[in-house]
């Protein structure tokens, strides 16, 4: 039985939100988060919900479907609830500066110690400079310094008085001490010692070196007592210094008394002030004492996480997931020409930053990224963040850096990528399936009833506030839903692309405002902006099928022809797709029972096309040759067709034109086919189903509307229908029509305008029929290949 046309409701399912109605989406309430995805919300409810090593969640589903959104949305729910996170520190190593020290610190605490710290350190300099340059020190230092020089003093004068006693002056030269003979209370001149007896010389001589001795001997305790100066010195600053800043170190340790760790530390900053006060202090160039700022930088506190500003557990989202960004850096600084570094340029990465709660990682940027995904891995087996550089951790030699102390992560990691790569780390990494145990698949396509039809249009609704656009009437979020089944393909499902949803709600707002009198947007105004989408990308569209009009391109919409059908195909150019009508043609001659498809046979088909063409000669053997031989040859082309060709939706078409060809029953070429066959001679569904309908639509309307154009489509594909306007109001009017087939026999009756015929009770088709013609044609081409094998020719 030929199969009717659909109807214009058929062809378009309308959107209805009359009941409960609605104006505008001002009226309509906010969705707290994206709707549907029962799916995934259960699997992020269980990945947050078990507390255990390895329980991190991939989020998997198609870019632009929400799933950022709605995970950073449903985290951010479950962060509010839990405590807020530590704060973490790292401190100077007093005994090993090469291996920082880690500092755990309430949340909000960091940050004051790290101010407090930088204080005292201010303070420092003041307290220092006016209790080392006081009249107190000074005169306990003169006291101390006077007594020293005194001793050295008591050695001179003793030697002076006893070399006087012998006769002999201690004469001071810049060469160091020398004696000389006295001739009373005056020194004797050289000559007056020469003229002295021998005997008085070497007794002089003899005084001399007495008194040498007596000096050396004197001389030989100066160091002790420098040492004792220095020592005396080194006490009075610990005890000058040690008063000065033990009010300063008690304040600190009062703030923070309930912290043992800062306690600790205050401790150990107070005695390294007191004995390291010559590295901390230097001279100014006016001569004043000042702190050096290289020695007092260890008294900072690097404050690598601070919680201060945060409510509950941190969410984190890392858009450039380096291996550095990821799991910290240490820093170096360009001092003196030369590269160095210390524990305050170690800088925490985003795992820091979200320890205790949620990072979010886009997971084909984090495999992008050298060494990430590995550095990552290492850090969730480990169950800490160690901070050290690509080579290190690869186990390269590197400089000479820091050590700093591992913080332990409790960080939940949630990664978003497509299934293809959720799959392929799958398959590919053994230690994925340890790490990421729970897989959160988001689904592009919501099913569409009215029930989800109201919650769409909330959803529209929240997205227009959230993005501050003009209220959507009825009318407008109508279109939208409709568009929104039009991008899924499919009357009966609702797109989940969320990011695609708000671009359309955008265009649409910024053509209401083009005129600046509307201040809602209707429907015209989504209509407009699907027209202007199509616009800007159509003109490859615009170009096949001018070439179609001028006749460079052969089709035909009018008339018949045997053994000639037009196929329908679908181009995807980048966004946009648009469908095309190609002349699908076949010959058949005596053979071997073969169809020959010309694009195979020069490499320009597909797998799947190449199946499709081997499926018609299944098709053709067990309906018209099941006791004889096979003996046709069939070639099959798309004709004009200067690319590669794929998919089996051409497949139907291919077989209409062979049964044409082989009954040669003309077909009507102001028909388009599109559908897939399987060996039973069933008509399949097939994708892109409203593109193909609207090219052809577009192609006939060009040459204006006969009402005798029209599409035939497997009738499971009706429900994927969601046709233009414009075409749904042509089909309205009957002057296009669209045929649902399920069978090649309603198929071929449409194109032919001949039964197909249906088998009698002795298994013969009537002998008019479609079928009777080709089944008599097979018959006659065995025949002859039976007549040419008993000649002994070889059939071709």
């Amino acid at each position: 039985m030929i199969p009717t046309a659909i109807d214009a409701a058929t062809a378009r399912r309308r959107a209805d939100l009359g009941k409960p109605g609605f104006d505008t989406t001002a009226e309509l309430e906010v969705l707290p988060s994206t709707i549907g995805q029962p799916r995934a919300v259960e699997a992020l409810k269980l990945g947050v919900g078990i507390d255990h090593d390895g329980y991190n969640i991939f989020v998997l589903g198609p870019p632009a479907s929400g799933r950022h959104s709605m995970v950073e949305h449903f985290l951010r729910q479950v962060a509010q609830e839990k405590a807020t996170p530590s704060d973490w520190c790292h401190v100077y190593n007093f005994e090993d500066p090469r291996k920082p020290r880690l500092l755990e610190l309430p949340a909000g605490v960091g940050c004051r110690l790290r101010r407090d710290m930088e204080d005292f350190v201010e303070d420092l300099s003041t307290t220092l400079s006016t209790v080392l340059e006081g009249d107190e020190y000074r005169t306990r230092r003169q006291v101390i310094d006077e007594e020293i020089k005194s001793r050295s003093e008591k050695i001179f004068s003793d030697l002076e008085t006893d070399a006087k006693e012998r006769g002999l002056a201690v004469l001071r030269t810049p060469m160091g001490v020398a004696f000389a003979p006295l001739k009373g209370d005056e020194v004797a001149p050289p000559e007056e010692f020469r003229k002295l007896p021998e005997e008085e010389r070497l007794r002089l001589q003899q005084e001399v070196s007495e008194l040498q001795d007596k000096l050396q001997q004197g001389l030989n305790e100066a160091p002790r007592w420098e040492r004792e100066r220095q020592e005396r010195t080194r006490e009075l600053n610990r005890e000058v210094v040690g008063q000065a800043i033990a009010p300063m170190i008690e304040d600190l340790k009062a703030r923070h008394q309930e912290l043992p760790g800062v306690l600790e530390l205050l401790d150990v900053v107070k005695k390294d002030v007191v004995e390291k006060l010559r590295e901390i202090l230097v001279a100014a160039p006016d001569g004043m004492l000042q702190v050096a700022e290289a020695a007092v930088r260890r008294y900072h506190v690097n404050l690598l996480v601070d919680h201060s500003d945060q409510v509950g557990a941190p969410v984190v989202y890392d858009d450039n997931p380096s291996f550095a960004n990821l799991i910290g850096r240490i820093e170096h600084a360009a001092r003196a020409g030369v590269l160095t570094t210390d524990f305050t340029l170690i800088k925490g990465g985003s795992l820091h930053r979200a320890n205790g709660g949620y990072l979010i990682l886009d997971a084909r940027k984090l495999l992008s990224q050298p060494y990430a995904y590995d550095g990552l891995k290492r850090a969730l087996q480990a169950g800490q963040l160690r901070i050290e550089s690509p080579g290190e951790a690869l186990g390269f030699a590197t400089t000479i850096s820091l050590e700093p102390e591992a913080v332990p992560l409790s960080a939940k990691v949630v990664l978003i990528g497509d299934a293809m790569l959720y799959y392929g780390l799958a398959q590919h990494d053994p230690d994925f399936g340890d790490l990421f145990k729970v897989a959160a698949d988001f689904d592009p396509e919501l099913p569409r009833d009215a029930e989800r039809e109201m919650l769409y249009a909330r959803l529209v609704a929240t997205l227009v506030r959230d993005r501050e656009l003009r209220p959507f009437d009825r009318s407008a979020v109508e279109r939208v839903i409709e568009e929104s089944a039009r991008m899924t393909d499919d009357a009966y499902k609702l797109s989940a692309r969320v990011r695609e949803l708000g671009d359309l709600l955008r265009e649409a707002d910024y053509f209401a405002g083009e005129d600046g009198a509307s201040e809602v947007v209707s429907a015209e105004h989504v209509d407009q902006t699907v027209a202007a989408r199509t616009f800007r990308l159509d003109r490859m569209r615009e170009r096949s099928q001018e070439m179609i009009l001028r006749g460079t391109v052969l089709i035909a919409t009018e008339g018949e022809r045997v053994g000639e059908v037009n196929g329908l195909s679908v181009l995807q150019m980048g966004k946009f797709s648009f469908g095309r009508a190609t002349r699908i043609s076949a010959r058949v001659r005596l053979g071997k029972g073969q169809v020959l498809d010309i694009e195979r046979e020069v490499e320009l088909s597909g797998p799947i096309h190449s199946k499709g063409v081997l499926i018609l000669t299944g098709f053709l053997g067990a309906r018209y040759a099941r006791d004889q031989p096979l003996s046709m040859t069939a070639s099959l082309v798309f004709e004009q067709s200067y690319g590669g060709v794929d998919g089996d939706s051409a497949s139907s078409t291919e077989l209409y034109a062979l049964l044409s060809a082989l009954s040669e029953v003309p077909l009507r070429q102001s028909l388009a086919v599109t559908g897939s066959v399987n060996q039973h001679g069933f008509v399949q569904a097939v994708g892109g189903l409203n593109h193909k309908i609207e090219g052809f639509f577009d192609l006939c309307r060009a040459r204006e509307l006969s009402g005798d154009q029209g599409v035939l489509i497997p009738a499971s594909n009706v429900q994927h229908l969601m046709l233009r306007p414009d075409v749904v109001e042509a089909i309205e009017a009957g002057t296009f029509c669209v045929y649902p087939v399920e069978t090649i026999d309603q198929g071929i009756e449409l194109l032919t305008g001949v039964p197909a015929g249906e088998l009698d009770e002795s298994g013969e088709y009537p002998a008019e029929s479609i079928n009777g013609l080709v089944k008599r044609r097979m018959e006659e081409l065995a025949e002859k290949s039976r007549v040419a094998s008993r000649s002994g020719n070889e059939t071709p």
